[in-house]
């Protein structure tokens, strides 16, 4: 458990705004929730050991990307429903996990929170959640906030684990 301490450590570790969503996860419904876990180099196995020993993952893939900018990995998942929910709380999901969303036609995950800032950005300063995004910009991406400001990571599949 060593590794979940040093990843708890800011200085490790892309802080995001984000990480605040999972508070008000409904437990009870994970089917189609997609997690997505931030870490080193050096904890990347200890991370997917942790993951698979503890859940039951959907589509048997946890797809591991990594993000050049700043040398991190991220590992992207989605949780079986039947899980055991007390082992599901915000406690028991690892360290630096946020809740996404994904543009599958191109590889864009992205919170409600960084939408919400992106359509901002692109029509000058107002929500609206008919506003059209070219998604095509934001291929192989995370799109996060941190201190309400988009931050745009750029990805690259480093491998793909089959269960």
């Amino acid at each position: 458990m060593e590794t979940h301490t040093i990843l708890n450590k800011s200085n490790y570790m892309y802080t995001v705004d984000d990480f605040q969503e999972l508070g008000n996860l409904n437990i009870t419904d994970l089917n189609n929730k997609l997690f997505c876990t931030f870490t080193t180099l050096e904890g990347l196995d200890d991370l997917l050991d942790h993951i698979t020993s503890s859940y039951a993952i959907m589509y048997n893939k946890i797809f591991v990307l990594h993000i050049k900018s700043n040398d991190e990995y991220v590992c992207t998942y989605n949780i079986e429903q039947g899980n055991n929910a007390s082992s599901l709380d915000h406690e028991g999901l690892p360290a630096n996990t946020i809740m996404v969303h994904r543009k599958k036609d191109t590889n864009t995950l992205y919170t409600i929170n960084a939408l919400n800032e992106l359509i901002k950005k692109l029509n000058g300063g107002v929500v609206d959640t008919k506003f059209p995004i070219d998604w095509q910009h934001y291929r192989n991406t995370v799109l996060l906030t941190q201190h309400d400001e988009l931050k745009q990571l750029k990805t690259k599949i480093h491998r793909i684990i089959e269960l």
